[in-house]
């Protein structure tokens, strides 16, 4: 299992949720920290928890539905003058679920692939060339689950687009120490799954995290998180590689 200590790691959605949840792990683990969300006073505040637990941590802010800020926020990422080795594109967007689906507005596709798709292919991009250049790197897209329901076709469909991009950039480091990877919590009780999800957010973790911890320099693959449910992340690494 790959030791993070000392790396840096940038994890969108880092202040709710399945998000929260993996900033602490990861600062556990020993991994620096740069945190976006919507608002700096937010990421701020989730950046002071894991400094307290003895690692550095940047707060950052962007709108992920906004590609100018996005690409604004990795300005000032590039600013900090650390190299990000670890991406976690966990944040997401579910727009609405629609029982009439034939009605379902063009905006729930517009608005679920900007967050969901474009902003993390971005992320991507502006981070994988440098990896690449430097023999080591490792990227966790979320996914979802989500299959034969067009009630929820703006969000499924931008997550199928990810997993695309992700998939075609894996062919392209496969081998390497470079390791671009999917994750699908599945469904969990947070602001995107609702209330009636059957798993805590809890049970996300450490399967949300493990495609960080990989060495096995496979890429383009799901990890399925609720199948490491409980398990600590060393079990959970070791299971994945089989």
């Amino acid at each position: 299992m790959l030791d993070l200590t000392g790396k840096w790691a940038l994890l969108t959605g880092a202040t709710r949720g399945i998000g929260y949840l993996s900033a602490i792990e990861m600062a556990k683990k020993g991994c620096n920290l740069i945190l976006q969300s919507r608002t700096l006073e937010n990421s701020e505040k989730v950046a002071d928890e894991v400094r307290a637990l003895g690692v550095e941590a940047y707060a950052v802010a962007a709108e992920l539905s906004d590609p100018e800020s996005v690409k604004k926020m990795l300005e000032t990422i590039d600013g900090f003058g650390v190299n990000v080795e670890i991406v976690l594109n966990n944040a997401g967007l579910q727009i609405a679920y629609r029982t009439d689906y034939c009605t379902t507005p063009v905006s729930d596709f517009t608005i679920s692939f900007q967050v969901c798709t474009i902003a993390p292919a971005i992320i991507c991009y502006h981070f994988l060339p440098k990896m690449m250049a430097k023999g080591f790197g490792r990227i966790v897209n979320t996914t979802s689950g989500i299959a034969l329901e067009p009630e929820q076709a703006g969000y499924s469909a931008a997550k199928a687009a990810l997993d695309k991009i992700t998939i075609d950039l894996g062919s392209k480091v496969e081998g390497t120490d470079v390791m671009i990877n999917l994750v699908d919590p599945g469904w969990c009780r947070t602001d995107l799954g609702g209330p009636n999800a059957p798993n805590s957010p809890e049970s996300a973790l450490p399967g949300v995290i493990i495609g960080a911890f990989m060495d096995d320099r496979k890429s383009g693959r799901i990890f399925r998180a609720q199948e490491y449910a409980g398990m600590t992340i060393e079990a959970a690494v070791a299971k994945a590689s089989l």
